[in-house]
C-alpha cells in the first residue's frame, strides 16, 4: 500500500531546528505536542511520518545496511574517497567520521514515536480509545523497540559479550524538555525495555498481514532477532517457528528469487519500508547506487564491491540463484563483485526507478536461518531442516544432514542470502567471530585505522558517542566509549 510519506507539521515543530538537538528540546515544543494528534487517522499519518524518517539515507535508506555489511568482511573497496568508505576503514573518532547521523536520525525517529505514544495515551484518557488506535500504538511500540535495538548494537557492546553489563544508549520513553540530561543505560537495561515494548506491542497488533506496516508477524520477527542477539535460543526458536508454522509468508522458489527484487511486498517480505518516486526517493544517495558498478549509470560511483571471499563462497555452486543479482565490477569484465539487488536487478527497481526501491528490513528466509541457529544446540535435525530450506538456492550443493549441520554452514548461508542487507557484521560481533578483510583490490593496500582483521575486542567495533552530543549533554561526557576518550 502506498503511503503518504509526509511528516505532519506538528511533528516537524516538535523536532526543533535540528535533529542534532534531540536531547535539548525547547520546552514550548513539548506543549505543542499535546495537540498534535487528535484522532486515529492523525495517528496513522504520524506512523507514516515515522517510517518516512526511518527510510532516510542516514538510517535504513542507506547507512544502516552499509554499516552492517561493509564492516562484515563480505564487502571491500577498490578506491578510497568515493563515499562512506570510512566504514570499511574504521576511521572513526568522536569528532571525525563519527557517523553522528545515526545518533541524530534514530533519536529523531524516537522523538516522533514518543510523541505519538504520549498523544495516544492522552486520547485513551479522554475515552477515545479504539481498535484502530491500539493498532497504531502497537506499531509505535514495536518501532521504538527496533530503533533502540539498532542503537544498542551501534553504540554498545554485544549483549552476549558480558550479559549486557556494558553501557548502551540513553533511553527516553517520553518527549524531553530542555532541562533533560539523559545518561546511558546498560545494554541489559536497553534490552529489557526493548522486550517490554515488543511484548506490549504484540498484544495490540492484529494477527493479519499488513504490507508496508508493522503487524503481528513483523513484531514476532523482531523478537526472534532480539532473542538471538541475547543468546536466548529457546525464545528465538519459538518466535521464528510461530511465523513459519502460521504460513502467512512463503519462501521464494528458485525461479522467483531474482525477480523478487523487482517487486515490492513479495511473499517473503515480513517488513519493508516503502520508498516511492518523489516520496523519500534518495536518488544517487540510495543504497542501490552504492553497490552498482562504477558508471553503470550516471551517479554510480562503484563505492563497494564484493570481497574475494564472498565471491568464492557464492561460486561453490555456479547454479546458485543468488548469482543472478551480481554483476561484473570495474576491475574486470568477469569479476562479479557489483550488486544490483537494490536497483531491482534490471535498474527498474520495483516501480520503474533504480533508486525508489523499497527497503526489505526482515524477510522470511532470515527467520528460517534464525530457527536453524537457535535449534542447533538442542535439535540438530530441526537445525538441518531449516538450513536446507534456504540452501535450496544452491541446487547442486545438496542437503546438509543432522551430523553435518554447523554454525559455520548456517553463517555461510546467511552471508550468501543477505549480501547487502546489513546483517553480517552484527552477527559476527554477537558471536565473537573475527572478521577478515580483503584489501587486495586497493593500491596501496594499506588501511591505517585497523589491521587486516577485527574482532569485538577492537574498540572501533562500536561507534563513538558523537562530539556534538557530548557538547549538548555534559552528563554523558564521562560515558564515552573506551578508546575514543
Amino acid at each position: 500500500m502506498k503511503k503518504t510519506l509526509l511528516i505532519i507539521s506538528s511533528l516537524i515543530l516538535l523536532s526543533g531546528a535540528s535533529c542534532d538537538d534531540f536531547l535539548a528540546l525547547e520546552p514550548t515544543e513539548s506543549a505543542a505536542a499535546e495537540t498534535a494528534i487528535n484522532t486515529a487517522a492523525d495517528a496513522g499519518v504520524a506512523i507514516n511520518g515515522v517510517m518516512a524518517s526511518m527510510a532516510s539515507s542516514y538510517y535504513y535508506g542507506r547507512d544502516f545496511f552499509l554499516y552492517g555489511d561493509v564492516k562484515g568482511g563480505d564487502v571491500t573497496i577498490v578506491s578510497q574517497g568515493r563515499g562512506r568508505d570510512v566504514l570499511y576503514s574504521f576511521n572513526h573518532s568522536a569528532t571525525s567520521n563519527a557517523f553522528g547521523s545515526f545518533w541524530s536520525q534514530i533519536y529523531y525517529c524516537l522523538l516522533q514515536v514518543n510523541n505519538l505514544l504520549e498523544n495516544i495515551s492522552r486520547l485513551e484518557g479522554e475515552g477515545k480509545g479504539s481498535d484502530e488506535l491500539d493498532n497504531y500504538k502497537g506499531q509505535a511500540l514495536t518501532l521504538r523497540a527496533l530503533m533502540y535495538f539498532d542503537l544498542a548494537r551501534l553504540y554498545g557492546k554485544p549483549y552476549t559479550e558480558n550479559g549486557g553489563a556494558s553501557l548502551g544508549v540513553p533511553m527516553p520513553l517520553a518527549v524531553l524538555d530542555v532541562y533533560a540530561k539523559e545518561t546511558r543505560k546498560t545494554v541489559a537495561e536497553n534490552y529489557t525495555q526493548i522486550l517490554k515494548d515488543l511484548k506490549d506491542g504484540e498484544a495490540l497488533l492484529p494477527e493479519k498481514v499488513s504490507q508496508g506496516y508493522i503487524d503481528y508477524y513483523a513484531n514476532k520477527a523482531i523478537q526472534a532477532r532480539v532473542y538471538l542477539f541475547m543468546g536466548n535460543t529457546t525464545a528465538a526458536l519459538a518466535a521464528a517457528e510461530e511465523i513459519i508454522s502460521d504460513n502467512e509468508y512463503a519462501l521464494y522458489e528458485n525461479n522467483k528469487w531474482v525477480d523478487s527484487w523487482s517487486s515490492e511486498f513479495g511473499s517473503e517480505s515480513i517488513f519493508e519500508l516503502g520508498i516511492y518516486e518523489n516520496e523519500a526517493d534518495l536518488g544517487t544517495s540510495s543504497l542501490g547506487y552504492y553497490y552498482m558498478r562504477l558508471r553503470k549509470i550516471s551517479g554510480a560511483d562503484g563505492n563497494f564491491v564484493a570481497s574475494t571471499g564472498y565471491i568464492s563462497l557464492l561460486a561453490e555452486d555456479p547454479d546458485d540463484v543468488r548469482h543472478g543479482i551480481m554483476d561484473y565490477d570495474e576491475t574486470s569484465n568477469s569479476r562479479m563483485g557489483a550488486c544490483n539487488k537494490y536497483t531491482g536487478n534490471d535498474l527498474k527497481g520495483d516501480k520503474g526507478s533504480p533508486s525508489a526501491v523499497n527497503i526489505k528490513i526482515i524477510r522470511l528466509s532470515e527467520i528460517y536461518l534464525i530457527a536453524a541457529e537457535a535449534a542447533l544446540p538442542t535439535d540438530r535435525d530441526t537445525a538441518a531442516y531449516y538450513l536446507n530450506q534456504i540452501r535450496k538456492r544452491a541446487p547442486n550443493l545438496g542437503k546438509v544432514t543432522a551430523s553435518e549441520v554447523s554454525l559455520d554452514l548456517i553463517l555461510a548461508e546467511k552471508s550468501k542470502e543477505f549480501y547487502s542487507e546489513g546483517l553480517r557484521f552484527f552477527d559476527m560481533m554477537r558471536l565473537g567471530r573475527t572478521v577478515y578483510f580483503d584489501d587486495s583490490l586497493l593500491w596501496p593496500a594499506v588501511i591505517p585505522h585497523r589491521s587486516g582483521s577485527v574482532d569485538r575486542s577492537f574498540y572501533k567495533a562500536i561507534l563513538p558517542i558523537p562530539q556534538a552530543e557530548l557538547d549538548a549533554n555534559p552528563a554523558i561526557v564521562s560515558q564515552q566509549n573506551a578508546g575514543y576518550n
